[in-house]
């Protein structure tokens, strides 16, 4: 039995004439001692001085200031002022500072560095600034953000017209006037009518009411609608089932039911994103690698080879210029947006798009029962139907049923009764209803008179709690009694409510007279039946290595009865044990490995979801959760991937980072899949470009020690612009999806790079000490160099030869196996012939005296591409090779698995909770959408004005307000189950 809701003893559980009477003798001793005038929205919505919910109805109009005539539109405009519009604003990005964040992140600096220094540092000793590689580094910069501007821009736009698509409607009174409006322009006063199928907009009293029946499974998880009389208050987001109603506005925006679990909403991690984190230690790990031999450079040429200043800056150019990986955000961008394209095709609306990258790391699935896992829709399980007499078929039963079943203005009972039958149509085929009785709470049963067309005869037969249809029974004996008990007992251990039907036959032709007796004739189990396809789909995740928990705010044995028919196991609990440790006793050691071990929860609110959530990130797991309601919003919000599913709640799609729009969960399957091939994408592009920064700055370092040879930075800038052209097809690349989930492992991706980058130094370093040490080459091509050891032709052919291998690792580091069992895409090889076409005839061609370089001719352009092949051959084995010692000596600690202890020392904390230093700059790379998502509670916090801030003071939910949150969601819960459930 649920407790009263604070404020309110008992009030709803009076019947209507007396509770017309209480409210009528409460409004004459209360009156309201204030001037409404003067009333600030703090003091309106201040739950110790007035309380909406629950005073009464003509004392919310005087507070109001309004009438059942509704508000004008001048009332209405100043009221718009004062509370703010009844929706959650976007936040417009002025499109010149998203093109400039693109240029404010370290890898950028490092690039902005080298502008610096070759317009402003490098001129000097009789020759001018180095225009040529301040133009192109700037090109590159320009470049670079100009691509990522135009994805970000384009996602947004389309983020934006899907939320347009979900802006609510409402029938509102103004000027004594019926109009159908926007809901966002509803105010605290405003008459609202609602009708079967509508979405409440607002939160309401009610003013009349219909044979009402609201659907709050959004709110509650609950399966049932709740039926609602005049006085009562209907909640923003839930939907009119039955009857219609006309109501007063009393909440907006934050000041309404899941307004008040904003602060679980704001209070979920803010901080940087997993990928974010992943591009820092990457950008930090290219940065240190230059500095490192940047600073060696400088000791070494100035100090040591008393180099001229002019000469050693363009040394120094070269390794600011090739050591950095600038398009690395911009690729992994458009990767990720252009992945985020491809999960559309599936259903599948991205609203933030660094969580494609945590989706594919994602090992524990946490998924809401109602709505989700199954229909939200009960139906009668047929195969379990109990008949008492052998009379009559299943088929037949459940014919006569919908005889008791109203076919119009159904509630969700008599909707599944005429549902199953084969066609709805039987449910008035063939007979003449003479007398209906509907639903009530006094007789608890429905009954209907009818007249069989064919034969002429009267039946009646009735429908209702087992109990009661029971007593009206003739047959009932102690051994039909026990057997009945016996049946509801085990359909309630398994979580199903039951109906009890009987039927008796009228011999006289009065439809009002004495029949012959009821005859009890059979149990009807009713559930909510899981959809078609989630079985599979809890198969297929778990082979992806994903495992399902279960959250719903259900019964405990519902739960369990869905976990056995979705074999995803029945180890389940009451959320309340998360908060009494003492029951943990003989269940687990302690509340984590609870919380790791179980198949799923029952009977959760919004604060246990979220709870179960944390727990499992602080184990170390990336969680993804699922939903539909306003119950599920703080959980989203706070998991590392929200995904809310087809016809969810706009407080639930505000909180999401995926928005699925086809029912059910197959659809995030192929998300998991589709994920996984980015991140296989992204983690192939991290290996190649740290490779390619530790290739460039040893390369050129130790040529400079070793032979004092001073490699052109127009060059390295050209090779730069060559790479990101070629590397930008990697987003679209052909990659197979991980069986198991992804993880960054840094350690293997920096192990990879140095090896590959100390490999690729070596095959350059080895090719110029043959060049120049030997006559080797010189003796088959018949060539000498003539201009020393920085020959202008040999800058050629050392520009060839690195541009060719550094480009060629892509090949390697995106294979699994040999780089020719693993096809590459279209546009990666294409990019890839045409970069190395040009990069070709540049070597072979270019006479370009400004940059200190002069065509080699095609036997020495042959010679490169022979060493280079001969070079690129072993690449697969060294590959192997570090497998194998990564395997051995690198190893991951993965999280503590479900069905496993959790060690009590375990203090795992996801990359995703460590700050890294410059991590918040990438920001703009990693999160295009984000800027125009409707996010559910840091929206409204953030949003300035009285009815969301004071003074500065973001509004928060304390203890009272909490414990009002919970006591609502249960009294709903009891009232239902008190008028359907057994």
């Amino acid at each position: 039995m649920s407790s009263p809701q604070i404020g309110e003893p008992e009030k709803r559980d009076q019947p209507a004439p007396e509770k017309a009477a209480a409210e009528k003798a409460n409004a004459s001793e209360l009156t309201i001692d204030v001037d409404p005038s003067t009333l600030t929205v703090e003091d309106l919505y201040n739950k110790e001085k007035f309380d909406l919910e629950t005073m009464d109805t003509s004392q919310v109009f005087q507070l109001l200031q309004c009438d059942e005539k509704g508000l004008t539109e001048s009332e209405a405009a100043q009221r718009i002022e004062r509370f703010g519009p009844n929706k959650l604003e976007e936040k417009e990005v002025n499109p010149i500072l998203q093109f400039l964040s693109f240029m404010w992140n370290p890898l950028s600096w490092v690039m902005e560095a080298a502008a610096i220094v070759a317009i402003a540092l490098s001129n000097g000793q009789g020759e001018p600034p180095d225009w040529q590689d301040f133009v192109g580094i700037v090109l590159l910069l320009v470049g670079n953000s100009i691509i990522g501007f135009i994805e970000e821009r384009g996602a947004g736009k389309a983020v934006k017209a899907l939320m347009a698509a979900l802006a609510p409607q409402c029938k509102v009174k103004r000027d004594g006037e019926w109009k159908v409006m926007e809901a966002s322009s509803l105010v605290p006063g405003d008459i609202i009518s609602v009708k079967l199928g509508d979405v409440v907009p607002a939160d309401s009293r009610l003013v009349e009411a219909v044979n009402v029946k609201v659907d709050q499974a959004a709110l509650t998880g609950e399966s049932l609608p709740v039926g609602k009389e005049p006085g009562d208050e209907i909640f923003s987001g839930s939907t009119i089932k039955q009857g219609e109603a006309e109501a007063v506005v009393i909440g907006t925006g934050l000041n309404t039911f899941f307004g008040r679990a904003a602060s679980l909403v704001a209070s979920a991690n803010d901080g940087t994103s997993h990928l974010q984190q992943v591009l820092a230690k990457i950008g930090n790990f290219c940065i240190c690698s230059i500095a490192i031999f940047l600073i060696a450079e400088i000791f070494v040429m100035f100090p040591g080879f008393k180099y001229r200043y002019r000469r050693g800056i363009n040394n120094l150019l070269v390794l600011l210029i090739g050591g950095i990986p600038i398009a690395m955000p911009t690729v992994l961008s458009v990767t990720l947006a252009i992945g985020a394209k491809q999960l559309a095709e599936h259903k599948a609306i991205v609203t933030r798009i660094s969580a494609i990258e945590e989706l594919a790391g994602v090992t524990i699935l946490c998924s809401d029962k109602t709505g989700t896992l199954t229909l939200n829709e009960l139906s009668i399980s047929k195969e379990n139907v109990r008949l008492y007499t052998d009379d009559y078929s299943v088929d037949d039963i459940l014919t006569m049923s919908a005889y008791a079943s109203r076919v119009e203005n159904q509630d969700a009972i008599d909707k599944s009764i005429v549902g199953s039958l084969d066609d709805p149509k039987k449910a008035r085929e063939g007979i003449e209803v003479l007398d209906f009785m509907p639903f009530n709470p006094v007789d608890k049963r429905t009954q209907v008179t009818y007249r069989t067309i064919s034969s002429g005869k009267l039946h009646r037969v009735s429908k209702g709690m087992s109990q009661v249809i029971l007593d009206l029974s003739v047959n009932k004996t102690p051994e039909v009694e026990q057997r009945l008990h016996a049946d509801v007992d085990e359909f309630a251990s398994r979580g199903l409510r039951v109906l009890a039907v009987a039927e008796e036959s009228i011999d006289h032709d009065d439809p009002e007279g004495q029949g012959n007796g009821f005859r009890l004739l059979a149990l009807l189990p009713i559930h909510d039946p899981p959809r078609h396809d989630t079985k599979e789909t809890i198969e297929r995740a778990i082979s992806l290595g994903v495992h399902v928990k279960m959250i719903t705010g259900d019964q405990l044995a519902i739960a369990k009865e869905t976990g056995r028919e979705l074999g995803m196991g029945d180890e389940m609990y009451n959320a309340t044990i998360l908060n009494k440790k003492e029951e943990l006793t003989g269940v687990a050691s302690s509340v984590d490995e609870l919380v790791l071990r179980a198949d799923g929860f029952a009977g959760v609110y919004p604060e246990h979801k979220y709870e179960i959530v944390e727990r499992l990130q602080k184990l170390g797991h990336l969680v993804a959760m699922t939903g539909d309601g306003v119950n599920d919003a703080p959980a989203l919000a706070k998991a590392n991937v929200g995904v809310a599913v087809a016809d969810a709640s706009d407080a639930a799609r505000s909180a999401a980072d995926i928005v699925l729009t086809e029912a059910g969960l197959s659809t995030i399957i192929e998300a998991f899949r589709g994920s996984r091939q980015i991140f296989q994408r992204m983690r192939n592009y991290a290996i190649y470009s740290c490779s390619v920064t530790v290739r460039v700055v040893t390369t050129f370092s130790i040529l400079c020690f070793a032979f004092k040879f001073d490699f052109p930075p127009f060059l390295i800038l050209i090779l730069a612009i060559l790479n990101d052209g070629t590397i930008l097809t990697i987003s679209t690349d052909r990659v197979k999806p991980s069986p198991e989930p992804n993880h960054w492992n840094l350690v293997e991706i920096f192990s990879y790079a140095i090896v590959y980058g100390c490999y690729l130094s070596a095959s350059t370093l080895v090719f110029f000490g043959v060049l120049w040490k030997t006559s080797f080459f010189q003796n088959i091509i018949n060539d000498e160099f003539t201009g020393g050891v920085n020959d202008f032709r040999l800058h050629s052919i050392i520009y060839l030869q690195v541009s060719i291998l550094s480009q060629a690792l892509i090949f390697i580091t995106r294979s699994q196996g040999f780089f020719f069992t693993e096809r590459p895409s279209v546009y990666l090889m294409g990019a890839f012939v045409v970069a190395q076409v040009v990069a070709t005839m540049i070597a072979v061609y270019a006479n370009w005296g400004f940059t200190q370089i002069e065509g080699c001719g095609w036997h020495w352009a042959g010679a490169v591409w022979i060493w280079n092949i001969v070079w690129f051959i072993p690449l697969d084995f060294v590959k192997f090779g570090m497998r194998a010692l990564i395997k051995r000596y690198i190893t991951h600690k993965p999280p503590p698995q479900p069905g496993t202890d959790v060690p009590a020392d375990t203090a795992l904390r996801r990359l995703s909770t460590v700050q890294s230093i410059g991590a918040s700059y990438y920001e703009s790379r990693t999160r295009p959408y984000e800027a125009r998502k409707l996010n559910f509670g840091r929206r409204m916090l953030a949003k300035g004005g009285a009815i969301f801030t004071r003074h500065g003071k973001s509004l928060r939910m304390n203890n009272e307000q909490l414990q009002r949150f919970q006591s609502a969601q249960t009294q709903q819960v009891s009232q239902v189950l008190s008028r359907h459930a057994e």
